[in-house]
């Protein structure tokens, strides 16, 4: 796959399918990235599992946190890795011991390992490199869309509506404790 630009339906149907998040690499201070996308994407009904071995023990806004991937007690849907390019092939590496193996590798902004993408791959797994999940998810649900950012154009004229009310492109997000809807069934036809 070419890593450099990604369709939405590729990662519409990541966000969609996805329930249990892994973050490799969040920190718990305030002020950092990681923590900001922990908390957007914990408050939109991902189950978010925190990876850090220095927090090992530890919670961060009610998730206990793991030292390692293969300390998680559960099965996870995607690894998020918030690590610099040069450590993300152990993460990989460790991502392909689990059982059942996760089907999301997704890099941060700024991260990119082709080597580990393409091991990811090999595996079956899908791989998302140099994208946030929280960006892209307020892109693509157009929580970020009015501000100019969906459009890639940045301007003081109003958005023009299509129909009536808000438009939304909408990333069908059932509760990680409902069961399955029929967005989690068209999207698995689909895989």
């Amino acid at each position: 796959m070419d890593h450099t630009s990604y369709p939405d339906s590729y990662i519409r149907g990541i966000l969609n399918s996805v329930k249990i998040i892994a973050m490799v690499g969040v920190s718990p201070r305030e002020n950092r990235p990681s923590y900001f996308a922990f908390k957007y994407l914990l408050e939109r009904n991902y189950r978010m599992i925190p990876v850090n071995p220095g927090q090992a023990g530890k919670e961060l806004l009610g998730q206990k946190i793991y030292a390692r991937l293969s300390d998680i007690p559960e099965p996870v849907d995607m690894v998020d890795i918030f690590r610099a390019s040069q450590h993300v092939m152990p993460v990989v590496e460790e991502t392909l011991t689990l059982k059942p193996a996760p089907r999301v590798i997704w890099m941060q902004l700024g991260i990119r390992n082709d080597e580990a993408a393409a091991l990811a791959e090999a595996a079956g797994l899908k791989v998302v490199m140099n994208r946030c999940p929280k960006i892209e998810y307020g892109r693509l649900s157009s929580e970020i869309g009015w501000i100019g950012v969906n459009s890639r154009t940045l301007t003081s004229k109003r958005a023009k509506i299509f129909g009536k009310g808000v438009q939304r492109m909408s990333l069908n997000r059932p509760s990680v404790q409902g069961g399955t809807t029929a967005a989690d069934r068209a999207t698995a036809a689909e895989e």
